[in-house]
């Protein structure tokens, strides 16, 4: 939103990663809710990146206490990005999904989120200080533990271990049912997570791994398996061209 005139913004970080990363077609879908339908939209694309952003989810969505008087909510988002991913994962649409898109994955699996982690007992503060410069705020601040032969060790080449940054104030409460964890913090939050019977990749995960993606290892793997997944995808489609196009949601 800008001013009295609406707009659907995708942040630049997420189209470079689409665009360099992944080397596909990236495009904005607007958070229109049931005004596009979930089937129009996965006719045209070959893989949907759920972004961040500083909204939260609406914790009616999964049940949870009304959020803190001032919390950032964008409705219209919730109305397209939860029936849509639930859709695309149905249909085999290779899904990547990033910070409030990670949360996004949960509750549409039916978990629940801590809506300050920094408030919980046992649990650390993993948000950033939004007075430090970008590169200080995105820089990695702590390690995650990865699930011994999961989706997301793979792409790390077998390692135990990665570290990443940490810009988010929600986190996993109860994980959803059908979803695998697949990282971990050293406070036990989980960090990413797979669908375990997915037709197609379907990854969250709770850091910013577009942010400087090409210069850091996993983070290259993530969007590059990604890319690679919407192409796939688009091998299977009729009457496709050459290029696979993966849509970003703001």
């Amino acid at each position: 939103m800008m001013g009295v005139h609406p707009s659907h913004v995708v942040g630049e970080k997420y189209i470079a990663a689409i665009v360099d990363g992944s080397q596909a077609l990236a495009m904005l879908l607007p958070a229109l809710g049931e005004r596009q339908s979930a089937a129009d939209v996965l006719a045209t694309v070959d893989g949907l990146l759920f972004t961040g952003s500083y909204s939260n989810v609406e914790p009616h969505r999964y049940g949870g206490a009304p959020s803190t008087p001032g919390t950032l909510h964008d409705a219209a988002r919730d109305a397209t990005t939860l029936p849509l991913m639930r859709a695309a994962i149905a249909a085999g649409v290779p899904v990547l999904a990033v910070c409030r898109g990670f949360q996004e994955m949960n509750v549409v699996f039916g978990g629940t989120l801590h809506q300050s982690v920094h408030a919980v007992a046992g649990l650390n503060d993993h948000r950033e200080n939004k007075e430090d410069d970008l590169d200080v705020q995105y820089a990695p601040s702590h390690s995650i533990t990865l699930t011994q032969g999961g989706l997301l060790q793979r792409l790390a080449g077998g390692t135990n271990e990665a570290r990443v940054n940490s810009l988010h104030g929600q986190g996993v409460e109860r994980l959803g049912v059908g979803l695998m964890a697949e990282a971990t913090a050293p406070d036990g939050l989980i960090e990413a997570v797979s669908v375990k019977d997915a037709r197609a990749f379907a990854l969250g995960v709770q850091w910013h791994p577009e942010w400087k993606h090409a210069t850091d290892a996993l983070s290259t793997a993530i969007f590059r398996a990604f890319g690679d997944a919407c192409r796939d995808r688009m091998r299977t489609k009729a009457g496709y061209g050459a290029a696979s196009a993966a849509a970003t949601h703001a």
